[in-house]
C-alpha cells in the first residue's frame, strides 16, 4: 500500500490526537515555508517527537497528522496556528527533497471508532486524574471534564498531561482508549510520586 506524503513539524513533547486541537507559534524560516506550503496545499501538518537532538535527528514512527483550522499571518511572517487532529500516521520512510522542512511517506492509522471505557475505568481515570491535578496546583473545571465522551477524555489528557516526551510518545502508540486509560492512570502515580525527584519514565 503506497502512503501519504506528510510534510512534518518535530517537536518534542506536543502530540496532536485525532479530533483533538493543538496550537502552535511558527517562527523558524524553515517552519514558515512549511506553514505555506501546506496552506498552498492541503493544509495538512504531521506532527511527531524527535528521538534525540540536532539539526536532523531521528524520528519516533507514530506522530500525529493535523489540518489547520486556523491560521492568523502576523507582519514579520511568523504564524499562529490551530491544528486540528485528523488521524495517528506511521512513518514508512523519510523523503529525499528540496525543502528545508522535512517530508515523510506516511500511512494513516485507522482509529476503531468512538470506543467506550467500562464505568470503573472511567471512574478511576478521573479519580487519579483529580488527585493528579490537585498535586500540580492545576485549576480543572470538573463539571466540564464529566460532561466529556470518553475519547475526548482520554486523549485530551493523553495530549496536555506534562510527563516526558518518552512518556508522551507511549501514550500516543496505545492503540485503544482503555490500554490509554490505564497508561495515564499509571504514569500518574509514577510522576505524582517522583515530582521532585530527578525520574523519568522510559
Amino acid at each position: 500500500m503506497s502512503g501519504t506524503r506528510l510534510s512534518i513539524f518535530p517537536l518534542p513533547g506536543a502530540l496532536l490526537f485525532p479530533r483533538m486541537q493543538l496550537p502552535l507559534h511558527i517562527f523558524e524560516p524553515r517552519y514558515r515555508a512549511m506553514v505555506s506550503d501546506a496552506l498552498a496545499r492541503d493544509r495538512r501538518i504531521g506532527m511527531v517527537q524527535p528521538r534525540g537532538t540536532g539539526d536532523r535527528p531521528p524520528l519516533f514512527t507514530i506522530g500525529g497528522v493535523g489540518r489547520i483550522a486556523e491560521v492568523e499571518t502576523l507582519e514579520d511572517g511568523r504564524f499562529n496556528l490551530v491544528l486540528e487532529g485528523l488521524a495517528r500516521f506511521r512513518i514508512l520512510r523519510e523523503l529525499d527533497v528540496t525543502t528545508a522542512f522535512r517530508q515523510v511517506e506516511a500511512e494513516l492509522i485507522a482509529e476503531s471508532g468512538d470506543e467506550l471505557l467500562s464505568m470503573g475505568e472511567r471512574a478511576a481515570l478521573e479519580i487519579e486524574s483529580r488527585r493528579f491535578a490537585d498535586a500540580q496546583g492545576y485549576a480543572v473545571d470538573w463539571n466540564a471534564v464529566s460532561r466529556l465522551d470518553d475519547t475526548s477524555l482520554v486523549n485530551g489528557i493523553a495530549q496536555i498531561a506534562p510527563f516526558d516526551p518518552a512518556a508522551k510518545q507511549a501514550l500516543l502508540e496505545a492503540d485503544t482508549i482503555g490500554d490509554r486509560a490505564e497508561l495515564i492512570i499509571q504514569l500518574m502515580q509514577f510522576f505524582g510520586r517522583h515530582e521532585g525527584d530527578e525520574g523519568t519514565l522510559q
